[in-house]
């Protein structure tokens, strides 16, 4: 897929600022074979500063991505924002390698930015993807209930007296 409405015409603006809006969903991301999400909704702000020797875009976007949580695997909106800086110079061949400079052959009229929104946003979920419910206690699932019952129970027999085997290893603790 090339993403068409990704790409910028830049041969015909004028010097100075330009900004483009868009807006984000899942199937954005399924067209690079990205399973990861169940659904997004992200806006997108592109802003276009065109220089005569070059062009600066800064991109930012902010939203949420809907993610299966890593503990419960309970579907919820993870919030996202990130920023991209990007300076446009124009050489003799194409060059992406570098993260903050694009190199576009002399008498190219258009840039895509589709690959630098896709990393970006892949970037700003966060590794660890935990459902807000499970850290505030206010999430009710099976998972976590089956979670409950497996932990272990406490070691005190019915007269309030502790398995010895565990007070050597509790000793450990208190004696930093």
């Amino acid at each position: 897929m090339e993403h068409k409405e990704f790409t910028i015409p830049f041969s015909g603006l004028k010097q100075g600022k330009h900004q483009f809006d868009y807006k984000i969903e899942n199937k954005f991301f399924k067209s690079f074979e990205y399973e990861e999400f169940n659904d997004a909704n992200v806006a997108l702000q592109v802003s276009l500063n065109k220089m005569s020797t070059m062009m600066e875009l800064v991109l930012h976007a902010d939203g949420t991505v809907n993610v299966n949580c890593d503990v419960t695997s309970e579907p919820y909106d993870q919030k996202i924002e990130a920023d991209l800086e990007l300076v446009i110079k124009f050489g003799d061949e194409y060059n992406d390698e570098d993260d903050e400079i694009l190199i576009l052959p002399h008498g190219e009229h258009q840039v895509n930015i589709a690959q630098y929104v896709y990393e970006m946003l892949v970037l700003a979920v966060p590794s660890k993807r935990v459902h807000p419910g499970v850290l505030d206690g206010t999430l009710q699932s099976e998972a976590l209930e089956k979670l409950e019952e497996l932990l272990p129970k406490e070691t005190k027999d019915n007269k309030g007296n502790t398995d010895p085997r565990w007070d050597a290893l509790k000793k450990l603790l208190t004696d930093k």
